[in-house]
């Protein structure tokens, strides 16, 4: 298993090996003592599973404490644009993002500490699957809009010739950077 650091700290690429041959492959996708050495909470106690059709924009959510979610995500099949936003307001990349190409081809990984907001958009035709070291709790679920022009996030859907996003209803009423800013600070005061 090769694992990059990024420049978000707790924010880890993985890329397990992939032992192929005539018969097709196999991939270790979870290891609980590979990812004890790597800090990784070893504690998912619910894992998910989404499809998406090519052009679909999921995010960006995430789950306010005390439920907040660490999550270990990966494409089974297609590609995503994997973006997440540094939510931590103790971190010195506070509402800075991050994007990352998740394919079924190399079957990589993306671990996100909890903290951070996180979102997709199907490349291809995509099954993606995480793991979340807390329950799913509705009373929690939050999230930042996809288009913020604060966070300023090019989810290059011209390169990839995608010209109308599809988005919900949900995800297109979630608050701005700013305003779930405010929302945040008037809960913690």
């Amino acid at each position: 298993m090769k694992v990059l650091e990024t420049e978000f700290k707790g924010l880890l690429q993985i890329f397990p090996e992939i032992y192929e041959d005539q018969r097709g492959y196999f991939i270790e996708s979870f290891h609980i003592h590979k990812f004890q050495s790597l800090s990784i909470p070893h504690s998912f106690v619910q894992d998910n599973f989404s499809y998406s059709q090519r052009g679909i924009i999921r995010g960006l959510h995430l789950q306010l404490p005390p439920y907040q979610q660490a999550k270990l995500v990966m494409v089974m099949k297609g590609k995503a644009l994997d973006v997440v936003v540094d939510l931590r307001t103790d971190s010195p990349t506070y509402g800075q993002h991050a994007k990352y190409i998740l394919n079924a081809k190399q079957h990589n990984m993306l671990y996100i500490p909890e903290g951070f907001a996180h979102g997709l958009l199907a490349i291809e035709e995509t099954i993606f699957t995480y793991k979340c070291s807390d329950f799913y709790n509705k009373s929690a679920e939050t999230g930042i809009l996809w288009k913020d022009d604060t966070l300023n996030i090019d989810w290059e859907l011209d390169h990839y010739s995608i010209t109308q996003p599809i988005i919900s209803d949900k995800d297109q009423s979630l608050p701005t950077f700013e305003e779930f800013r405010k929302e945040i600070h008037a809960k913690a005061n």
